[in-house]
This record gives C-alpha cells, structure tokens and sequence, in this order.
C-alpha cells in the first residue's frame, strides 16, 4: 500500500487540462476537434464523447488554442494549471459563415469561456430539463445520488431513495444508467433506488420533464437519466468513513433475533430457507404425510424465535473508490473506475399507530438492515472509438422484527408478533460502444445490457395471541395464540422473486444542412426482454390437539416456545399450507422499438426537435397450469419540442408527446399476499390495460448570470385508462388492488429560481451565496368505475400531490473550503389508497422537512468533514381518513374529526463523516 501510495504522490507532480467542447447552437459534443498549446506543438483531438485530456502539465498560465473544419477558431487565454489538480475547461464553437470560414479567431479568457459554456449548457437542451453536473456534486457534501437529486428542481426523494418528478407518483417516472433501462429494484412496484449509486462516481444527471424519441416511452413525470463516469481525470484513491445518530433509535433497546456475520455482509446462511426435501404443496394439500414425514418437516422449519434486546449501533457508512487512467503515446486511453459502499442501520419505529374498521393498534417495530454495493467501469477510447464496461451490484439485506397491542372488533385484546426478512439485489452490466464513421461528426452509438433482479423473503413468520377485552384486568386469564386454523394473516412465507432482464440498442445521428440550417437526423433501434419467475408458499404449523387443556397449554406459551422441537415430536402439530398456484407466477414481456427524429434549426434563434418512437410490447402472466396473460400492443407516439431564443439569455420552450404507463408483473398477476403493516390483502388484476398519456407543456426561462435561472411552466396531461389503486373494503380485512380509470388528467404550474444573493450586498458573503426554489401548483381529476359504488365518484390521482416546494440556501467560504446548505421541503397531502364502498380514501398529511449539511474541506483540500441532519423537525408521518372532509388532519373522530390509519416518527438523523483522496 506504501508503495501505492508513493506511486501516486509522484505521478502527481504535474497537472491535466480537460472538457468538452461542443456546438454552441445544438450543444452537440464534436469530434476530432484540434486542441492546441498556443506556441507550441503539444496538442490533442477529442474523442467520440468530444472530451480532451492535456496532460504532464507543469504548473502555470496558458493559452489554448481549438480548432475545427466548419467552425471559428478560438483561443482562451489564462487557463492555469496548479497540479496536481486537473483543471476543467469546457469549450462551446460557433458554425463559421462562407464569408469568415477560416479567418475569424474569437478569443476568450478562461473566466469567460467557463461563464459562455455553462450558459450554453443551460440553453441548448432539446427539451424541457433539469439537471446537475459533476463539478456541481463535487461542491457538494452528498453521498449519494438520492442525495444529489434532491438539489434538481421538481424532484422530490421519499424514503431516502425513490424519486417523485412533478408530484406524481413512482408508475410515472423512469430511470437509465448509462444509456440502459434501470429495472425496478422494488418487487411490488416500478421504483429504483437512487441510494445506491455513489455520487463521487457520477458524471452527470439530468431529469428530463418532456419527451423525445430517442428516450424511454414510459413515463409522464420524468425520465431521470444518470451517467457515470468511466475514464477518470486522473488516477485516485479515496475511502470514506461515516456513522449516524438517529434521535428514535441509536443507542436505545433494540429487539432483535440472533444476528451473525453474513448477516452484517448483507447476506442469509440459509437457515431461514425450507429444506431441499420439504414436502411439495401437492403432498401437503392431499394430507398424506405419514407422521413421521409430518414431524421431521415441521422440525426442519426455522424455528428459532428468540428476540433478544440489546442497545441500537449507530449508522455504519464505508465507501472506498479507485480510479485509473493511462494515456497511450498512439493517443488511446485506457480507464477504470472502481467503487465499494457498505452500509449498516438499525432503526425502531415505535409507537406506530394502526386503525382501520374493527382494528386498534400499536407497533414497535425494529429494523436491521445491510447494504453493499459495486460499482466497476472500464473503457478503452481508441481513435474515434470507445468501447466502455459498465457494471453496477447492490444488496439489500432487512430483518424486521414487530410487536403489536391493541384492541379488535371492540371485545379481544391481541399481541401480534411478526417475524420479516427481506433479502433484495440487482446486478446490472452493460457494454457499450461509441464510433464516428466517416468524417465529420456521423455517430454510430450501441449498447448490450443484462440485468438480474433477486427478492427472497424467507420464513415471514405472523402469530398472534388474544384475549376477551372484559378479562383485560384479569391475570388468570391468558393471551390464547392463533394456531388451531391458518389464514394469510398468521402464517409463514416462504417467497423467491428471480429477474433477468435482457436489452440492447443501436443509434446513429448525422448532422446536415437543411434550408441553410444546422440539422442532425436521429434514428434507432432496440428491444427489451424480461422474464420473472415467482413463487410463493404460506405454510404453517396447525395445532390438532382435541385435548382442551393441553390445548390451552400449549397455546398459552410464548412465541419463542410454541413451536418447541418437544412439542412437534409429540405429535400435537399438523403442517398445512393455505394459497395455492395462483400465488406463484411467471411472466415475461417482449419490447421492440424504433424511432426517427430531427433537431433541426431554423434561422438564428427557432429550433425544433420532431419525431416519433414506435414500440411493440407483449407481455404473458401465467400460473403454473395456465396462462390468463397474454397482451399485446403497438402504438405510436409522437413528439415535438419547440424552442425559440428570445435573446441570449432567454428562451420560449413548448411541446407536446404522447407517453405510456404499463402494469407491473405483480400487478397483473393473480398472486395475493397479506401485508400486515396495511392490514389488508394484496391482489393483482389480470384486466388491467396499459396507459396511454397525452402531455403538453410550455415554458419560458431566463438565465440572468452564468449558474443562475428563473423559469414558469405551465403543463398539461391527459390520461388514457390510467392505473390507479383502490381498496376493496365490504370484509373486515380488506383487498388492495388495481383498476383503469375511464378518465384522468393533470393539470400545473411550476415556478422555478436560482439565483445568488449579491443583489443583497456585494460582500463576499452574499456574492458566495445561492438561494434556490422550486414550487410546482398541480390539480389531478380521476373519474372512478362504475363497476361498484364507489364513495367517491372523482378524486384526485393517487400519489398526486396538489403542490411540492424545493427550497434551500448554499454557502461556501474560505476559497469554497467550507460549504453549507439547507433544504426545505414539503408535500401537499396525497390519496395513498383510493376510496373503496363503505370507507373514504386514505390521505398522507403534509410533512415539513428541513435537512442541513456542512462539510468542510482539510488536509491541503484532500479530506473531507461532512456534517448532516436530516428532518430535523421530525414531524408525525401521517395517513388519515378525512372524515369531515374539511382537507386537513383533526385526529379527533368523537369530535367529528379524523380517523387516522397510521402515524409515526421515523426520527432525527445525525451524521458526521470523513473522506480522503489520495
């Protein structure tokens, strides 16, 4: 390791120039563009991403020198080299005219030129967008990528992971990794967890608001679309340390079953599995297990339910990233970028609170949970080529363990233990390709993706003991558990969730001159494939015994005795197993897609960019004797973005595409499971069709200095059979399911600034801090079926929020060593289940949340303090019925208020950590 180090501290003697250059109209990256020192011969091309890398740079001033067939040269002046830091210099060319081809030289200074690139950048996207950039991440204390997207304008992150775009929910937004699809890292819905991507490695992000062809078709809140980096700017080590204090948890009575180290890697040792010879469901079902089978397969079940208490450990954060580059004296280079994030949490939720009709109760629940994850990058740019190999791993591992009370129909007491592990990972590789052909700046780009998606869920184990209410005070008489029959709701799962996914595309662009104007003619070619094999068993121990007071007995012990090896050998229990093949199911879809577009400019300031992408879908859902899934589609959806440049720093955007939401696996199968924190089944609906969404948006922007922006966009979207969910609420434990909707639509307004505060004062204070706001206005109509007699014949979409405000403050001091930001956030209160026939829908009340980070640069600027609280206000996350219909939370129902469904705080959360490059 000396060594290494060493190896570094002397490579780092001299310093690197590098950037993009571009087109300053299209924002199109060129290739072979001539970088030069200005008198000397030393100079470079850039590659098919348009990049350039000068290095063995020795520390000083200098003037840069671009040049390209087509365009004005142009020279930038006090570009300064202070090594070992690589200096970033993006540059934007103009088109030259017949009449000063080849004589004009514009010049600039660095200054100049990093103020004119980053307005460029601002103002040539082809569609209405948001987005942050590396050396905005840099300056930044974030982690990781759910981090990071919190600072881009209309998106808002739940759970610490998941992104909602435009307040609505996750079915309406996707999201790619380099150029590939992202699979849902979510078993039961289409979300990804953004948490998992380290934001050191990230190149860029941006949220794209509109559609163009060349972009996933599903989607009508945002496609966010995330790059990562593959050759480095230069080589590095960095490792990070972190630990977490959380106001609910840390250092408080954790309940916990027996933990041991693979468990801490992320991992199960498989003793929570059934056994390789348990008996079938067909053997189950007939009844004809001989005893002894009978015996030795409840035996075999995990049965371990000691739960010890000892204190929660702090939040555990390590991070550890290399990255190497090597220039080849033909010019080619060679990169790699190499990551590893482990993660470690234990949480309490306690006093949760749970109603609905007959129940009454409060949870504690305590959460174990392990994260690891990789990334590795590896890209070889050669010529006018590059070949990249991209690949990203993430392991969830959650042990839940929970304790319910309380009171149901008005006359039993109940003690509900659950037992819950979540076993969860996604692998994800692609291989890419980027080529010019011929000259100019032809591009021929490829990818090949594979994916596999893992959710295991071994032993989910419920139980539940009651008593009469009217013996609450009476110690001789006690809690009784629920064994003598098996329902959904007290049993053990055993489910295995295995995906793998398979896609590639090919795309070529090719720009030319259409009516005197800058044109590129687009078009390509892709397919998707994904097959899923689910299975699902509920199987449990009956208790048969006729004999009343061994009964009473045995039904009276605690959890961690009921189902005692003793008591399986004599013989009292019977294995049994409700559900059947329905539970299980597999599935696959097919997506083939094609798409032509134009970006084409008309006079100095109009460009449109128009075209159409065409997908075939189909998609199967079958048990294991029949398959009741079998849909298939075609549709065409059209796009156009609008563009007009009202002066340099202003722009008038409008546009208008059609887009698709598609059900889930999950939510087309007829699998149902019991989901014991809703208190309710969930069932798929095999009937639910695809949804169809006409969306127009108009926007006007102004970028008053370089990094800064005011905008208002007012959007409109038209839904086709959108998905909604609902709860099915005649029995007293209700079905969660799916439906269309005949009719829906979404209707806004966002208004949108960023500016820095040295209009208050022109000290270095004010000058060295932003402000930033993002305020979206949102109306949602759903006209329900009429297939039952809804409460609510319209309501608002499920998951749509009325408004969402992003605001924060950034500072940074003593030469951007210190950096300090707060973040606001709030959400307007949002259906999270829609009405059913006897009960009104569920609302999620509004939450402020107020987030601070600080982080603080040290050791000549290698390490890094990073100090962060998250919802520091801590407020009650609440789900109610509005009762009174007034729209805001009165938990009073005896006073004609609120009923609620559940309430909690999850907690402050305190971090402080440490990194270092080297």
């Amino acid at each position: 390791m000396l060594v290494l180090f060493l190896s570094i501290a002397a490579y780092a003697q001299t310093g690197k120039i590098s950037g993009t250059v571009s087109d300053k109209k299209t924002g199109e990256t060129l290739i072979g563009v001539t970088v030069k020192i200005k008198g000397t011969t030393k100079g470079v091309s850039t590659d098919v991403d348009g990049k350039y890398t000068l290095q063995a740079m020795a520390n000083g001033k200098y003037t840069l020198e671009f040049s390209y067939v087509g365009y004005q040269t142009k020279e930038v002046s006090d570009v300064e080299v202070k090594a070992p830091a690589v200096t970033n210099l993006s540059v934007i060319l103009s088109e030259a005219s017949g009449q000063n081809l080849g004589e004009v030289v514009v010049k600039a200074s660095y200054k100049q030129e990093s103020i004119n690139t980053l307005y460029a950048q601002q103002k040539n996207s082809a569609l209405i967008s948001d987005g942050i950039s590396s050396e905005q991440i840099k300056k930044s204390p974030d982690r990781n990528t759910s981090d990071v997207l919190k600072r881009v304008s209309g998106a808002t992150i739940q759970d610490n992971k998941f992104v909602i775009v435009r307040g609505l929910s996750d079915r309406y937004n996707t999201a790619t990794l380099d150029n590939s699809t992202l699979p849902s890292t979510e078993a039961n819905k289409k979300a990804f967890s953004f948490d998992i991507v380290p934001s050191n490695l990230v190149d860029k992000i941006t949220i794209s608001k509109t559609a163009t062809p060349d972009l996933p078709a599903d989607f009508a809140g945002g496609a966010v679309q995330i790059v990562t980096k593959d050759i480095p700017d230069q080589n590095f080590l960095s490792f990070g340390v972190g630990y977490g204090y959380n106001s609910q948890s840390t250092l408080k009575d954790f309940s916990a079953t027996k933990k041991n180290v693979q468990n801490y890697l992320g991992f199960e040792d498989g003793s929570k599995q059934l056994a390789e010879n348990f008996p079938s469901s067909e053997q189950v079902a007939k009844g004809t297990l001989s005893s002894a089978k009978n015996i030795a397969a409840l035996k075999s079940l995990p049965n371990d339910l000691t739960v010890k208490n000892r204190p929660a450990l702090p939040t555990q954060n390590y991070q550890l990233s290399l990255g190497r580059v090597k220039h080849f004296e033909s010019g080619n280079t060679f990169g790699a970028l190499i990551s590893a994030t482990y993660r470690n949490a234990q949480t309490i939720n306690q006093d949760v609170e749970r109603n609905f009709y007959v129940y009454n109760y409060t949870d504690n629940q305590y959460r174990f949970s392990t994260n690891l994850g990789g990334l590795a990058n590896f890209a070889y740019s050669f010529g006018k080529n590059k070949i990249s190999f991209k690949n990203i791993y993430n392991r969830n591992y959650d042990d839940t363990y929970a304790e319910r009370t309380g009171i149901k129909d008005g006359n039993s007491l109940n003690r509900f233990y659950a037992y819950d592990i979540m076993q969860k990972s996604l692998f994800k590789t692609t291989l890419e390709g980027d080529h010019q052909i011929g000259e100019g700046n032809n591009k021929l780009k490829w990818t090949a993706s594979y994916s596999n998606i893992g959710n295991n869920q071994p032993n989910q184990l419920k139980i539940n003991y009651t008593k009469p209410l009217a013996a609450q005070n009476d110690p001789s008489v006690l809690y009784q558990a629920n064994i003598t029959s098996l329902g959904k709701d007290n049993t053990r799962l055993f489910s295995d969730l295995n995906e793998n996914i398979y896609a590639g595309d090919v795309n070529y662009s090719t720009p030319f001159k259409l009516f005197d104007a800058s044109t590129t003619f687009k078009v390509g070619l892709g397919s998707q494939y994904r097959d899923r094999n689910f299975t699902a068993r509920f199987i449990g121990a009956e208790l048969i015994t006729n004999n009343a007071d061994l009964q009473t007995q045995i039904r009276s012990l605690p959890v961690n005795q009921i189902f005692s090896q003793s008591l399986f050998e004599s013989g009292v229990y019977r294995l049994a197993e409700v559900g059947g093949e329905l539970d299980s199911y597999k599935a696959n879809s097919f997506t083939n897609y094609g798409y032509v577009m134009l970006d084409q400019k008309f006079g100095e300031n109009f460009r449109a960019v128009y075209g159409a992408r065409v997908e075939s879908y189909n998609v199967k859902v079958m048990s294991i004797s029949k398959t009741y899934v079998d849909d298939s589609q075609v549709d065409v959806l059209p796009s156009v973005n609008l563009t007009y440049s009202l002066t340099k720093k202003a722009n008038l955007r409008a546009s208008y595409y059609r887009t698709l939401a598609r059900p889930e696996f999950r939510e087309l199968s007829l699998s149902s499971y019991y989901d014991y924190e809703l208190l309710g089944n969930i069932t798929g609906n095999p009937n639910l069709k695809r949804s169809l969404i006409d969306n127009a948006d108009i926007r006007y922007e102004i970028y008053p200095e370089a990094g800064q922006l005011f905008s208002v966009s007012a959007f409109y979207k038209h839904f086709t059979n959108a998905i909604e969910s609902y709860r099915y609420d005649v029995l007293s434990t209700p079905d969660v399911s799916f439906f269309n909707t005949p009719k829906a639509y979404t209707y806004g307004l966002e208004f949108e600034g960023r500016k820095n505060l040295n209009f208050v004062n022109e000290s270095n204070f004010f000058k060295n801090t932003t402000a930033y706001v993002n305020l979206s206005l949102i109306k949602s109509k759903v006209t329900n079926p009429t297939d039952q007699n809804y409460i609510d014949k319209t309501r608002p979409m499920v998951g749509q929020s009325p408004y969402v405000i992003n605001a924060g403050l950034q500072h940074s001091a003593l030469e951007n060593k210190l950096n300090f930001n707060i973040l606001y956030n709030k959400i307007g209160r949002r259906i999270v289940q829609a009405s059913g026939i006897n009960f009104p829908s569920t609302w999620e009340n509004p939450r402020d949340v107020i987030d601070l980070q600080v982080s603080y640069k040290v050791l000549k600027s290698k390490g890094e303090l990073k100090l962060n609280a998250g919802d520091i206000l801590n407020q009650r996350s609440i789900i109610y019925f509005d009762y009174n219909g007034d729209k805001k939370y009165n938990g009073s129902v005896g006073n004609g208020g609120d009923e609620t469904f559940s309430s909690y705080r999850s907690g402050t959360n305190i971090s402080l950590s440490f990194n270092y490059t080297f």
